[in-house]
């Protein structure tokens, strides 16, 4: 059995394309694939889940000597498995900058495109057998890519993706603004979450001049419901840090309509890497920054200390 499973802290990219990338090994391919989870998928996810009746894929936390994988939108083995080098990987499908560190033990199928959505080349992958796909999936699509180009609001959005979602939306009979309102409305209902969950809810590692980051975005549509949260945010920050074993955690609030966002500014060091990498003047605990909306595009390429 082939286990299909993207990063840590799934999002909806990393829980609909296990099950497109499984439904197609399993359907097209012949080919036994399980779609897995590295956690609990977020609200939007599981939104997405429900909204199709899809099955909660199940949740694992390490993989085996020998077991045969699937990587998909990531190839970054800081969010993989611990023993992910230990494991058979067969085939990686991503659309972020290549990270390396990964051992396969034979040559395998690389696909990483300048794309917005690992959904959007699974479509392209997948190709004429689209006609096969089950409404569920092919919903699950929809939402992987709605979701990565914020209803293509995003600048990772590329033409292709804004088609291909189009299309499909059309073979659904979803209105896509109105599809997109209510995904985004579910993944801005974070009132159930920890402070502690939430900065670990979307984010990424990185290192930055010798220092380690976890990199946080939360995107919504009433970011007030988050900055009303934002001295508790900031005291969480420490301890999260510490457990993660980071230096300091960097929380992006992402206004999806208004297509801008906000850094939590809880000390120097933050206020430095705000003002070296977006060129703003900061003078409390919060700076807004007025077009961010991509952590891959327009935040971890520009940070600088």
């Amino acid at each position: 059995m082939i286990k299909v499973f993207g990063h840590t802290a799934p999002d909806t990219d990393s829980t609909g394309s296990p099950l497109i990338w499984a439904w197609y090994l399993n359907e097209v391919r012949n080919t036994p694939a399980q779609a897995l989870l590295q956690g609990e998928p977020n609200t939007e996810a599981a939104w997405m889940l429900s909204r199709w009746n899809l099955d909660k894929p199940e949740i694992f936390s390490d993989v085996a000597a020998g077991d045969q994988c699937v990587i998909v939108d990531t190839n970054n083995p800081g969010e993989l498995p611990a023993s992910i080098n230990d494991a058979d990987v067969i085939e990686i499908i991503d659309h972020h900058m290549l990270a390396g560190g990964i051992k396969t033990r034979a040559p395998i199928n690389i696909t990483i495109r300048p794309l917005a959505c690992t959904a959007t080349i699974m479509h392209d992958l997948i190709g004429d057998d689209m006609a096969r796909m089950p409404e569920g999936i092919k919903g699950a699509m929809l939402t992987c890519i709605l979701s990565d180009t914020l209803e293509f609001r995003s600048p990772t959005t590329t033409a292709h993706d804004r088609a291909v979602a189009e299309k499909l939306a059309g073979e659904l009979g979803v209105n896509v603004s109105e599809y997109a309102a209510e995904m985004f409305a579910a993944k801005s209902d974070v009132s159930a979450f920890s402070e502690e969950e939430l900065l670990r809810m979307d984010s990424k590692e990185y290192e930055l001049g010798g220092k380690q980051l976890r990199v946080s975005v939360l995107e919504t549509t009433a970011p007030q419901v988050l900055l009303d949260r934002k001295d508790a945010l900031l005291a969480a920050m420490p301890t999260v840090a510490a457990a993660d074993g980071a230096d300091q955690v960097l929380l992006f609030v992402v206004d999806i309509l208004n297509e801008q966002a906000t850094l939590l500014v809880p000390n120097d060091y933050v206020k430095q890497v705000a003002e070296k990498s977006f060129g703003v003047s900061v003078q409390g605990d919060t700076v807004v920054l007025p077009g961010v909306m991509s952590r891959k595009k327009q935040i971890i390429p520009v940070l600088a200390v």
